[in-house]
């Protein structure tokens, strides 16, 4: 399944069973919750974590379709933006963008 196809199921669940489709605050709020159950899975060792990350994921592409923004292409061009892009480790260590836009 591509991140197209996705979205668009992502959706179609949420019409479906009733979710929420025009609140994007509270779209945002629960996406930042499910990062937390990600991270406790995480933390924790816990064996649901993968299925935390696709919640993660899918309130994502949810948050994309409700503001019109096609998710898979916006991936292409973030990934294509930051493979340009060039770093160093300033005086401090930590990487700083010296190149790309």
């Amino acid at each position: 399944m591509d991140i197209r196809e996705a979205q668009k199921i992502a959706w179609e669940n949420k019409l479906n069973k009733g979710f929420n489709t025009t609140d994007v605050a509270l779209e945002f709020g629960l996406l930042t919750a499910e990062i937390g159950e990600a991270f406790t899975a995480w933390r924790k060792g816990l064996p649901d974590f993968g299925e935390e990350l696709a919640d993660v994921v899918l309130y994502t592409a949810a948050l994309a379709e409700m503001n019109g923004i096609d998710l898979a292409a916006e991936v292409e061009n973030k990934i294509s933006k930051n493979s340009a892009r060039t770093y160093e480790r300033n005086t401090n260590g930590a990487l700083v963008r010296v190149s790309g836009d």
